[in-house]
């Protein structure tokens, strides 16, 4: 087991399986030194959306659950760069992450939402998680879910 993975037990975090694609795309692709993952949804440990994590911030979701959602992403971002790298202590560091979260016409408070992920990105790698970000505020995302988010990595 690798340091990184060794760490993400200590915090109570078990990656789950990489999810498949649910369109025509690859989950990541390696080019050079670079590490692009697609846009990872907040499927739980069983591969689904749960019900509160479908709807739109500001509407009929609280920005604490869908911080929780971003949350789920960025395990799932791990979880596909380890698919990806085999060893997450590959990682030289995230060099940026990639926000959606499906919110309401009025809701403004996205950056705390967004914080989910970066907060666990963090967590999980050390200063190797601090990163330069994008967060943007959607109409509709796929299968209805509150947050998706992208991510890229320098890896060794």
């Amino acid at each position: 087991m690798s340091r990184t993975e060794s760490h993400l037990k200590d915090l109570g975090i078990e990656l789950p399986q990489a999810a498949a694609p649910i369109a025509n795309y690859v989950p990541s692709v390696i080019t050079g030194s670079i590490l692009v993952i697609s846009g990872q949804l907040c499927l739980g440990a069983d591969g689904k959306l749960a019900p509160q994590h479908i709807g739109k911030v500001g509407a009929d979701i609280t920005p604490e659950v869908a911080a929780e959602a971003a949350r789920l992403c960025a395990i799932n971002l791990l979880a596909q760069a380890k698919a990806a790298l085999g060893d997450l202590d590959r990682i030289v560091r995230c060099v940026r992450l990639g926000g959606f979260i499906n919110v309401a016409p009025d809701f403004l408070a996205l950056a705390p939402v967004m914080n989910g992920a970066s907060d666990l990105m963090v967590a999980a790698l050390g200063d190797r998680g601090r990163h330069a970000r994008s967060t943007v505020g959607m109409a509709q995302l796929p299968l209805g879910a509150v947050v998706e988010i992208e991510a890229m990595f320098e890896v060794r």
